[in-house]
C-alpha cells in the first residue's frame, strides 16, 4: 500500500518509461527537460507509491527490476490509453463546431434552424460572402458552402449536394423591347443583336454586354446599373429578388432555359459529422423560395 494519499500521477509513470526505455537517468533527463536529480526525486515517488523498486542503479545506468519488467508494458499501455482518452475527448469537442458560409442572395437560415434543433450543444456559426470569395471553402475559413452552381472547385476536391433548383428570368431595363412580355425565349434572347458582345457568367448569374467600349465589373450592383442603363442584360434565377428592388428595371421569365441549381459543397474528406448534420437539415428544409 502507498502512503502518500493520493492517485497514481501520470506523470510519474511516463518519468518512468522514459527512464526504462534509456536504461540512464542522466540521458532520460536530458530527454524530458528536467533534472536528473529532480528525475530521481520522482522515481523514487512512483516506487513509494508502488511498494515495489522498480529500477536499480548500477554503473552503466540503470537497470529494471524484476517488478519493473512486470510493470513497465503495463505502464505503456496506461500511457497510451489515456491519450486515445485525451484524443477522443479533443476530436468530439471538434466535431460539434462547424461554419456556414453562404452567398449573396440566398437564404439558408431554416436550415440553420433546423441544425440547432438537432444539434442544441453544437456551435453554430454563418458566414455570408461575396461570389467571388468562395474560395473560403479551399482555405478552411468555412467548413460547408451553400451556394449556386457552378463553382470554381475541382470534382475530386469537394462533395456536392443538390438541394433545389430554380427557373431563370431575364432582367432588362423599362422600355426594352421584350420588358413587356410575358414569357422570352433562350432562343429569342441568342438573337438578341449585340455586336460586339461578351459573356460573363458567376455562380449567381450571367448577363451579356452590349458594346464594346463597356468596362468589365466586378460587383453586383455595378452589373445591374449595367443593365439599367441599356448597356447589358442579365439572366438571374428568379429565386433573386435583389432586381426587383430598382424601379427600373423588369423581369421576365425565360421558358426554356437550365435551371439554376442551388447545392451544398464540403471538401472531400472531411471527417466532421456536423457537415452531415446540415446536409440533412439542408436537404430537409431548404427549398426554391416561392415565384
Amino acid at each position: 500500500m502507498n502512503d502518500l494519499g493520493q492517485d497514481l500521477e501520470l506523470r510519474l509513470v511516463r518519468y518512468f518509461t522514459v527512464v526504462a526505455a534509456h536504461q540512464h537517468f542522466g540521458r532520460a533527463a536530458a530527454d524530458l527537460h528536467v533534472a536528473q536529480p529532480a528525475l530521481s526525486r520522482q522515481i523514487q515517488r512512483l516506487e513509494k507509491y508502488l511498494g515495489v523498486r522498480l529500477l536499480d542503479r548500477v554503473p552503466q545506468g540503470a537497470r529494471l527490476t524484476r517488478a519493473g519488467q512486470s510493470f513497465l508494458p503495463r505502464a505503456q499501455s496506461l500511457l497510451q490509453a489515456a491519450r486515445q482518452a485525451e484524443q477522443a475527448v479533443r476530436a468530439h469537442a471538434e466535431t460539434q463546431r462547424i461554419a456556414i458560409g453562404y452567398v449573396e442572395d440566398l437564404v439558408i437560415t431554416p436550415a440553420v434552424r433546423e441544425l440547432r434543433r438537432s444539434c442544441p450543444d453544437a456551435e453554430i456559426a454563418t458566414r455570408y460572402l461575396s461570389c467571388r470569395d468562395v474560395g473560403a471553402l479551399s482555405d478552411k475559413r468555412v467548413d460547408a458552402l451553400i451556394a449556386r452552381a457552378p463553382l470554381p472547385f475541382a470534382a475530386d476536391d469537394v462533395l456536392t449536394t443538390p438541394l433545389y433548383e430554380e427557373p431563370r428570368m431575364l432582367a432588362v431595363p423599362r422600355g426594352h423591347p421584350l420588358a413587356d412580355r410575358a414569357s422570352v425565349t433562350a432562343e429569342e434572347l441568342a438573337g438578341e443583336e449585340a455586336a460586339p458582345c461578351a459573356f460573363e457568367t458567376t455562380d449567381w448569374t450571367s448577363y451579356r454586354i452590349l458594346g464594346a467600349d463597356v468596362p468589365q465589373v466586378e460587383s453586383y450592383e455595378d452589373k445591374l446599373e449595367l443593365v439599367a442603363s441599356g448597356r447589358a442584360i442579365a439572366v438571374l434565377p428568379v429565386g433573386d429578388r435583389r432586381s426587383s428592388l430598382r424601379p427600373d428595371l423588369v423581369t421576365v421569365p425565360i421558358e426554356d432555359a437550365p435551371p439554376s441549381q442551388v447545392v451544398l459543397v464540403s471538401r472531400r474528406g472531411d471527417p466532421n459529422p456536423m457537415i452531415t448534420n446540415l446536409r440533412l437539415a439542408a436537404k430537409a428544409v431548404l427549398t426554391a423560395p416561392a415565384a
